[in-house]
């Protein structure tokens, strides 16, 4: 019984230590903020977005530097439940009904600091125009009486949208227009699960008015021409890209520019982010898919970037006339730059670099002309499988069954294969069909000292495959890291090439050097 009482008793005392320590404290009192704060900026810029589609998500860092902790009375947007601006505070979503607007009393204890996330979607019809590029701005209200502001701006441009309809199947739910065509050239429409809508007759004529945010496939159907003006500017949301059908074209037909950092004449597709976080990052969109019948595809003074597939060419490896390239750059693709299948493709003046698997894949046999071409891979997110420059003339199907065919012919003349693998070259035949290749004056990147690549077609002394060329010298590249693939004047590559192609011009438009460079670029000094 003694026992119990003097346990009971020691309860007790603990218990009152406690409440009188806890009633000394002051760490958990708060006092009013009277304009303290500090910001780690006074402006949040939101970059540039298009109208209706929501902008990334950005940050304000608030800081209590004082020794007390501190009552934020009210963060509030100023334009209230009408702005188009969003906010989350350390993770809370506002006060119901003003959710993303207004939030009241919110903590910062001392020597602390919170976060405040920033969005925005911007209906263009609501804000004063000014060339198709629309201001948009509010600000954020700390406290009531002492109030501190955070700018908020963020610019808003108009655009041309094109996306497939959503309707409401028998079954009740939301269902998303599919493209359905000729797809194997029997005359019988098929279906697909691949989602977009054709284009119609007046919407084949893009021009530099406005920019195109194409949701989906926008296709081009049998017969039709899509032309696509100088400076005009295609982005693509996310799974979306082109694809011109049976008997269908593109012509991108874009135009030297005078200052090359606007490339204002140049014809853009790029993904529809436009912050600069998002300007090299692979993979944001699909592709441009020429379908097997597509014919008169053309490509001229184009910059493709960000996408997964750069160029997807199928089929027609009879048709001289299936796809041209000239003076074009194809940057950042996840998987390839350009990626030809049983296909027919003529370059000149063409640059691609950094490409997930290969820049340039010549696949399943076909036929390829590529004159004075860049073919570097400086991919630097992850390993990649691929050499910058695939031939092959053969394909598998589901039940991984080979099927060769032709490699007619793939002919090289002044280019440059070069990247930061070994090797950059890969020759992947079976004897089952003709493979049948040329490389006439180019710079090769093909280390291979223990033999591993044992053909005959990796002979390089052998004039029948390989004339003129020079193996393993770093081609002095400007700045491969950040697509400058331009040589220098003391380049190997400098003036070793020979008068081949249509063009007496290189990619920028300047009159070729004498003697010739190699790649699309003439050779510059890096010192002026």
């Amino acid at each position: 019984m003694k026992s119990n009482f003097i346990r009971i008793s020691k309860i007790i005392l603990l218990l009152s230590v406690v409440l009188i320590w806890s009633s000394c404290r002051n760490d958990l009192d708060f006092e009013k903020s009277e304009g303290d704060l500090i910001f780690s900026k006074d402006t949040v810029y939101l970059d540039t977005i298009f109208s209706n589609i929501g902008s990334s998500t950005y940050t304000l860092k608030v800081y209590n530097n004082s020794n007390s902790n501190i009552l934020i009375p009210r963060i509030r947007l100023q334009n209230g439940p009408q702005s188009n601006y969003r906010l989350n505070v350390d993770g809370m979503t506002g006060d119901t009904p003003l959710a993303g607007n207004e939030f009241t009393n919110v903590e910062l204890l001392a020597k602390d600091s919170m976060y405040v996330f920033i969005e925005t979607t911007v209906d263009i019809q609501e804000l004063v125009t000014n060339e198709n590029q629309y201001l948009y701005t509010d600000r954020i209200e700390f406290g009531e009486n002492d109030i501190q502001k955070v700018e908020l701006i963020t610019l808003v441009k108009d655009a041309i949208f094109i996306y497939p309809q959503q309707f409401i199947s028998e079954d009740g739910t939301n269902q998303i227009e599919t493209l359905n065509f000729d797809i194997d050239g029997d005359g019988i429409e098929d279906q697909t699960s691949i989602q977009g809508r054709f284009l119609q007759s007046n919407e084949l004529n893009f021009t530099n008015e406005k920019p195109y945010v194409i949701y989906g496939y926008a296709a081009v159907n049998n017969g039709d021409i899509l032309n696509i003006e100088a400076g005009a500017r295609l982005h693509f949301h996310y799974n979306s890209g082109l694809l011109i059908t049976d008997n269908a074209s593109i012509h991108s037909n874009g135009m030297p520019s005078d200052d090359q950092s606007l490339m204002e004449n140049e014809i853009i597709f790029e993904g529809n982010r436009l912050e600069d976080s998002f300007s090299e990052i692979p993979g944001q969109w699909q592709t441009i898919w020429l379908f097997n019948g597509s014919t008169n595809n053309k490509f001229n003074h184009t910059t493709i970037k960000n996408s997964t597939i750069g160029i997807l060419c199928d089929g027609n490896q009879e048709d001289e006339n299936k796809l041209e390239i000239n003076n074009t750059q194809i940057y950042n693709s996840s998987n390839f730059g350009i990626l030809g299948r049983a296909t027919n493709i003529k370059c000149e003046n063409l640059v691609i670099n950094k490409s997930g698997q290969s820049s340039f894949a010549a696949t399943f046999g076909g036929q390829y002309d590529v004159i004075h071409t860049t073919i570097a891979n400086y991919w630097s997110y992850s390993f990649r499988q691929f050499p910058s420059l695939l031939l092959n003339n053969f394909s598998q199907d589901s039940d991984q069954n080979i099927i060769p065919n032709n490699l007619t012919k793939a002919n090289f003349t002044n280019c440059i294969i070069y990247g930061n693998d070994n090797p950059e070259l890969l020759l992947d035949n079976i004897v089952e069909a003709d493979f049948n290749l040329n490389f006439k004056n180019c710079l090769l990147l093909f280390n291979d000292p223990n033999n591993f690549y044992n053909s005959p077609y990796y002979n390089f002394n052998d004039i029948t495959l390989y004339e003129n060329i020079i193996l393993n010298s770093n081609p002095d590249f400007l700045d491969p890291d950040q697509n400058k693939l331009q040589i220098s004047i003391e380049s190997p590559a400098s003036g070793y090439g020979i008068t081949a192609g249509e063009l007496s011009t290189d990619i920028l438009g300047n009159q070729r050097n004498a003697p010739v460079d190699l790649g699309a670029y003439n050779a510059i000094n890096f010192e002026n």
